[in-house]
């Protein structure tokens, strides 16, 4: 990634996130590695759009077909 910049957390948070690297065996070497990577988890799973086969849009076509929705 580019260039960093500073964010703020509660000290509490900041805490738990240090008890969890201690706890979690190595995963992450600091806070900052942590926060990265669960803001990069959160935001890729909000641009990730959900695609259907052929065979599954007719499937829920189908369905909704039967269902009356169309």
């Amino acid at each position: 990634m580019g260039e960093k910049v500073t964010i703020e957390i509660p000290k509490e948070l900041y805490e738990k996130a240090q008890k969890y690297i201690q706890e979690s065996g190595g995963e992450f070497k600091s806070v900052n590695e942590l926060v990265e990577f669960v803001l990069n988890e959160l935001l890729s799973e909000e641009e990730e759009e959900t695609v259907f086969t052929p065979e599954e849009e007719e499937k829920i076509k189908q369905r909704l077909k039967s269902l009356g929705y169309i």
